[in-house]
């Protein structure tokens, strides 16, 4: 009895901190389809009238199509080499049972230590004389940052996977490159994916990277709400329509993706 007491009052904390969270969204979408006078009118009402020019005007002030496209094209690319690039990194580091594999790793573990914010300048210096402060650019940047943690996890998930697959496979004639590709890794589908997710919401959130690097023409979507959102302060019905724009990729992303989510944390808990 006490424990379905106890049972239910955790439930009922879950519930209210659920409905803590949520309430920024709720307000967020509710107040995106009303008129400016009906939001300081009530803020917590619901609208009277949906009123989807607000969507209309901030879809089109946002450019959103050409934002949309460079925020896919960065996302895509980065996320697409820091798990390539890392995996591979993982599982050689993996392999090789020395100290110098050791020393590397370590040298991954505390770059994650190092704040963007002390290396920008410098960096975005060395970058600009090498005529890089592009897209492409800005991809190499985000894998030199993104690929720390990304190896510490495919090493983390290579020191499960038995090395007699690579025994076996290296008996049938199967080279490294084989190997990886072919028998290991799909075998770490499950922390692909968890990295995966992670930098996704990283770089498609990230603002101050990519203001730093990019163009007017390259500019992704949080850059443009940055400053669609300092044109609209006053005018929050279509700021919060600029918003809802914004955050609606990366929500669509997280749900779809959510069972991947479950399966690469419930798999590399039993293994």
């Amino acid at each position: 009895m006490k424990k379905n007491r106890k049972y239910l009052v955790l439930e009922i904390i879950g519930v209210l901190l659920g409905l803590v969270w949520i309430s920024p969204f709720y307000l967020m979408l509710v107040n995106s389809f009303k008129a400016p006078r009906d939001i300081f009118a009530n803020v917590l009402d619901l609208p009277s009238q949906l009123n989807f020019d607000n969507y209309v005007t901030a879809f089109n002030d946002l450019n959103f199509i050409r934002s949309f496209f460079n925020s896919l094209l960065i996302t895509l690319a980065s996320v697409a080499i820091i798990i390539l690039f890392s995996s591979m990194a993982g599982y050689a580091l993996a392999r090789n049972k020395s100290k110098l594999s050791g020393a590397i790793l370590l040298m991954f573990v505390a770059a994650m230590l190092i704040p963007f914010q002390s290396v920008m300048i410098p960096l975005t210096s060395n970058f600009g004389q090498v005529g890089m402060l592009n897209r492409v650019g800005l991809i190499f940047m985000y894998l030199g940052f993104g690929s720390s943690l990304a190896i510490f996890l495919y090493h983390g998930a290579m020191t499960r996977v038995s090395i007699s697959l690579d025994e076996a496979a290296i008996i049938d004639g199967a080279n490294k490159f084989q190997i990886f590709f072919r028998i290991i890794f799909p075998l770490l589908s499950p922390i692909s994916v968890t990295v995966a997710i992670l930098n996704v919401i990283w770089i498609w959130n990230d603002y101050l990277l990519p203001s730093l690097v990019l163009s007017r023409r390259n500019e992704t979507i949080p850059i443009r709400m940055f400053y669609f959102f300092g044109q609209y302060t006053r005018q929050w019905h279509l700021a919060l329509a600029g918003l809802t724009i914004a955050i609606l990729p990366v929500i669509i992303f997280y749900f779809s993706a959510q069972k991947s989510i479950v399966e690469g944390v419930t798999d590399g808990a039993v293994k």
